[in-house]
């Protein structure tokens, strides 16, 4: 730990060139007004435009500005995760580059974190410049996490928090490659506290969680803290089959035991295809975690760094880089 850096802030970038200036000129604004040292750790998530251009000429002349510039686009919060095992600050705040989050909060983190809690995080109350779908989705994937997970994830918070030194360490301990940052905050505890803002709408640029990303995301936070959705399938799975079991008693009776005839092949046919629907379904959830379990077993690093650039002299970065690349 930085005898000398107190924050750390850490901003994860992928193609944010139309609002990364005026990012790194508000963030920059609140975390003066601390009179404490602090360092902007942009992680560069293997953007296409000239975001990472813009961030290490910054870096040539402000010395509080350093840039983790990844191999290639690893998602996320893989960057999220590169940033804090680069954080040297007693206090370590994740905050995204496109400005829908406000960086004066980080004041209000910083006082309740002086307090004494070690994880704070902010919880939405609303949500402005987002569709009615994005808005229920989200609501709904939360809830559906709650109720699937056997920890407290707290509803309607996403990844801008302000965490403690001891809970970086523990996180930095915590191997998983699909990862889910903000479920991982919860799982190793401490004392933790919400608060409140409302969201505001992007800046500039475009959204990077389309809707492919968020079903992602959703798959990796609830398998990644729950096995009850392959529990769920096995009791669907019983309830059906006892279905299948009883109709098909009943019309063995009625074939033996009656003169009636069999009527309703088509419905047979409709209670075949919806078991096989289920059944394919139960196959999707058991390879949803045999895929996670085959991307632990490969033992690759879960991101490379192409460089980093300011905040510290270049043989100590190599040395870092190495270090956390073994």
């Amino acid at each position: 730990m930085s005898a000398t850096i107190r924050y750390s802030i850490i901003i994860p970038m992928f193609n944010e060139e139309a609002v990364i200036q005026e990012t790194y000129r508000r963030i920059k604004k609140v975390m003066g007004t601390t009179g404490e040292p602090y360092e902007l750790l942009f992680v560069n998530d293997g953007s296409t435009d000239h975001c990472a251009d813009m961030i290490e000429e910054y870096s040539h002349w402000d010395e509080s500005v350093r840039l983790i510039d990844l191999s290639r686009n690893f998602g996320h919060q893989v960057a999220i995760t590169a940033g804090m095992d680069y954080a040297q600050g007693d206090a370590i705040v994740i905050i995204d580059a496109d400005l829908q989050d406000p960086p004066k909060l980080i004041l209000e983190m910083i006082e309740e974190w002086k307090v004494g809690f070690e994880v704070v995080y902010a919880k939405r109350v609303k949500r402005r410049g987002e569709s009615l779908f994005k808005k229920w989705t989200a609501s709904l994937f939360y809830r559906v996490l709650r109720y699937s997970t056997d920890i407290s994830i707290p509803v309607d918070t996403g990844d801008f928090r302000l965490i403690d030194r001891k809970v970086c360490d523990q996180l930095k301990r915590l191997p998983e490659k699909n990862r889910f940052v903000r479920g991982l905050v919860s799982w190793v505890g401490f004392r933790q506290k919400a608060i409140e803002y409302e969201r505001d709408e992007r800046l500039a640029g475009e959204t990077k969680y389309p809707l492919k990303r968020m079903i992602k995301l959703s798959l990796d936070g609830i398998t990644s803290f729950s096995y009850k959705p392959l529990k769920l399938a096995g009791y669907l799975g019983g309830v059906l089959s006892a279905a299948g079991f009883l109709y098909l008693m009943d019309v063995l009776y009625l074939a033996i035991f009656t003169d009636s005839v069999v009527k309703g092949w088509a419905s047979m046919i409709g209670i075949t295809l919806t078991f096989n629907g289920f059944v394919l379904v139960m196959l999707g959830i058991l390879g949803e975690y045999v895929g996670r379990i085959y991307d632990e077993t490969k033992g690759r690093p879960l991101y490379i760094v192409q460089e980093v650039y300011g905040g510290q002299p270049q043989v100590v970065q190599e040395k870092r880089k190495i270090q956390l690349n073994k």
